[in-house]
């Protein structure tokens, strides 16, 4: 399979206005570093995951971390390591770094092992390796090949920002010395990729804000300074690099063996016994917090102070979550987790809303101009067909893998057939709203699709409560393997880069990760306790509380109203947000100031953070 997949895909980018010479696209050392970054950062990922239920795509990171190997090897490489490398080998990286939460381990297995034994309708909800590698096989492969299809509507004719994309093109660009490709007017040669491209757009907004949520003026500066590095000054990072890497791994070694330094009582031994107020001083967490920005951990941060610092206190003092404060039957960390999940609905539901309200708007707009859009779409498509993946082996492959879901879903867990072609279904056309979402926000709000499937399966499969998780998971599934792969083709289309030997490096890495995720998820689970104090599990709970609450289980004392004030507030936030997004303002006023509309976007409130 894999022989044919590479012999398919292994081609050559096209001369460019900057070098004319061919260039080496798809290669074995792309695809081996890729697979090696992306692997640490699959482990990176699944132990976040379970901490926390947050992981990072980290395409950024691969294609400067993969140019910095290259870089330093430079000297023993007959070819030079080029863009379009480059590109293949964060794609991916990427493809099998975000295997834990594309395939459930961080939300959907946990779920599914914390039920009680009279919820499991006589399954065997704990799987041994061989089950985990089929559970990935299953979500693995039906989001990619129906994400193929999307990118000439998304990626080629609407041109839709995906800042994440945009913004490893122009790292990547940066890196190997080439023009911005978001430059205004700029047509490039795509010779044997495709003709002459009518020029890329400028984007609404600047990429930089994907890279660095502190900049204000979306200057290219960062990516200047990289450029300038000379080769000392790549070994004294990659010196850095290291150390770092030393750091951390020395911090997580002693919390092992010292398990105080995760739980440091800086507000006193009282509130840390009574109220679990301590401080993780986690270099990863820390590196972490770099990547994500300033204002998402800034929210993250309000909604700890709100949920932990408020909601807490009171529903232990008035007795309606009684038990420990760390417990999630009794305790305020189950009472407050309701909340949260009020919260993520709401925002996510009316994300999606608007999303999809605009995408009817927008077909009804096309169909209404008719034959004059399809006579100008004729020549959209700037790759020639040869460089671009066969209708047959996407929709083929969606066909196969989607049987291929229904088989082993059926084997595992004893879900009608029927019942997975439903979910898979139902996950395709809310994976094109994801994606949308995606391309406009940077944010794919697959958390909110996998409720939607949940809310439906409850109709479908009353009372089973393993269908309505696989189902939850089907949906996530698709939605972030298809955004995944668009960002990535976001990328490669402003490099002129090759779709076809993309998609071959995102199925490499998403069959390799299947092992490594099931391999770094049954060793954590030998090692530690999930769910335990390392591995609390927050986005398996809320998984699981989803189900059990649209199955007919009751909420918590005295929770409902709260959790309605709060999905109130949630549900005004995106709906600000949209009338933000669409003011032709460069600046708005807020009191008596005047702030740019691009800083008001970056620090609005996320309910989801």
């Amino acid at each position: 399979m894999f022989d044919r997949l590479v012999l398919f895909a292994r081609r050559h980018v096209a001369p460019t206005p900057h070098d004319v010479n061919s260039e080496p696209q798809f290669t074995w050392r792309a695809i081996i570093v890729g697979l090696l970054f992306g692997t640490v950062l699959c482990f990176s990922n699944l132990w976040f995951g379970l901490q926390s239920g947050w992981i990072s795509m980290m395409s950024l990171q691969a294609s400067l971390v993969g140019f910095a190997v290259f870089k330093a090897l430079e000297g023993v490489l007959s070819v030079p390591f080029g863009p379009a490398e480059n590109v293949i080998l964060q794609t991916t990286a990427v493809a099998t770094a975000t295997m834990p939460l594309a395939g459930g381990f961080v939300g959907i297995l946990p779920a599914l092992k914390m039920l009680d034994k009279d919820e499991t309708n006589g399954v065997r909800t704990v799987l041994n390796f061989g089950e985990l590698c089929a559970w990935g096989v299953a979500l693995a492969f039906f989001g990619v090949f129906f994400g193929v299809p999307l990118r000439r509507q998304m990626v080629v004719k609407e041109k839709l920002r995906f800042p994440s994309g945009t913004a490893t093109a122009q790292m990547i660009s940066v890196l190997h010395k080439r023009d911005d490709p978001t430059d205004d007017g700029r047509e490039e040669t795509v010779g044997s990729v495709g003709s002459v491209d009518n020029g890329l757009r400028r984007r609404e907004r600047r990429a930089d804000d994907a890279i660095s949520e502190e900049s204000e003026s979306g200057s290219n500066e960062p990516h200047e300074d990289i450029a300038k590095l000379g080769d000392s000054e790549w070994a004294t990072k990659l010196i850095a690099l290291g150390g770092s890497f030393a750091i951390s791994g020395t911090y997580a070694l002693l919390a092992h063996f010292f398990p105080l330094l995760t739980a440091l009582p800086v507000f006193g031994s009282y509130v840390s016994r009574e109220w679990a107020w301590n401080l993780m001083p986690s270099p990863s967490y820390a590196g972490q917090g770099i990547i994500m920005g300033l204002p998402t951990c800034t929210w993250m941060v309000v909604g700890a102070c709100v949920g932990w610092g408020i909601l807490s206190p009171v529903a232990k003092h008035e007795g309606w979550a009684p038990g420990d404060v760390l417990d999630w039957k009794t305790g305020s960390r189950g009472w407050i987790l309701w909340v949260s999940l009020a919260v993520m609905i709401a925002e996510s539901t009316v994300s999606l809303g608007i999303v999809a309200t605009n995408e009817v708007v927008a077909l009804a707009g096309r169909i209404r101009r008719g034959r004059n859009e399809s006579s100008e779409d004729v020549d959209v498509e700037t790759v020639d067909a040869q460089f671009l993946v066969p209708g047959w082996i996407t929709w083929g492959g969606l066909a196969v893998s989607t049987a291929v879901c229904m088989g082993i879903m059926k084997a595992l867990f004893n879900v009608p057939v029927y019942d997975t072609l439903l979910a898979v279904g139902l996950a395709l056309p809310l994976a094109v709203l994801g994606v949308r979402a995606l391309g406009e926000t940077d944010l794919n709000p697959v958390s909110g699709i996998g409720k939607v499937s949940q809310v439906v399966f409850a109709g479908v499969m009353p009372g089973n409560l393993v269908g309505n998780l696989v189902a939850g998971g089907i949906a996530e599934a698709g939605a972030q393997q298809a955004g995944d792969l668009m960002q990535d083709l976001k990328t490669g289309h402003l490099l002129n880069a090759s779709p076809r030997a993309q998609f071959a490096g995102q199925m490499i890495g998403s069959v390799f990760s299947i092992f490594v995720t099931a391999g770094a998820y049954l060793l954590y689970s030998r090692v530690y306790e999930i769910p335990g104090e390392q591995f609390p599990v927050p986005t398996a709970q809320v998984w699981l509380d989803m189900a059990r609450l649209v199955n007919g289980h009751p909420l918590p004392e005295h929770v409902t109203p709260v959790a309605i004030a709060f999905a109130v507030l949630f549900v005004a936030l995106p709906i600000g947000a949209a009338l933000v997004g669409r003011s032709t303002s460069v600046h708005m006023k807020i009191g008596p100031w005047m702030v740019q509309k691009s800083t008001v976007q970056r620090w609005w409130p996320s309910g989801i953070a």
